[in-house]
């Protein structure tokens, strides 16, 4: 008796529990894809803070110049050159080469090899 009463009680905060931990991924929903004009900054304004600690949300708009791996690019806006690591899930959208316009949004980190923490891409 004892045990049909444990099975029980498990069961009853099991079921909920699995039943919304669903295999759906968070980025299924649409994203907005505003194409307007958006507060940008130039790679050398970042450059001018490489502090250890510097971390700062960024956006910017250039060229993928060169693929050093397969996350990792070094990218231009025509001031200066950084380094920039894409996130795992972004998807892109079509084939692009070093003279494709693209707009990054990510962080920003300072440190002895700053670079910019790229979440989205946008074509431009």
């Amino acid at each position: 008796m004892k045990n049909i009463v444990i099975a029980i009680a498990t069961a009853a905060v099991l079921i909920p529990t699995v039943s919304f931990a669903g295999e759906r991924d968070h980025n299924d929903r649409a994203m907005i894809q505003y194409n307007g004009p958006v507060e940008t900054v130039t790679v050398a304004k970042l450059l001018e803070d490489t502090g250890m600690f510097t971390e700062k949300q960024a956006i910017v708009e250039g060229q993928l110049v060169k693929q050093l791996n397969h996350d990792t690019f070094i990218f231009s806006d025509g001031t200066k050159e950084i380094q920039v690591e894409l996130d795992d899930d972004i998807q892109w959208p079509t084939a692009i080469d070093s003279t494709t316009k693209v707009r990054l949004f990510g962080e920003y980190e300072g440190g002895n090899t700053p670079e910019i923490e790229v979440d989205r891409i946008q074509l431009l």
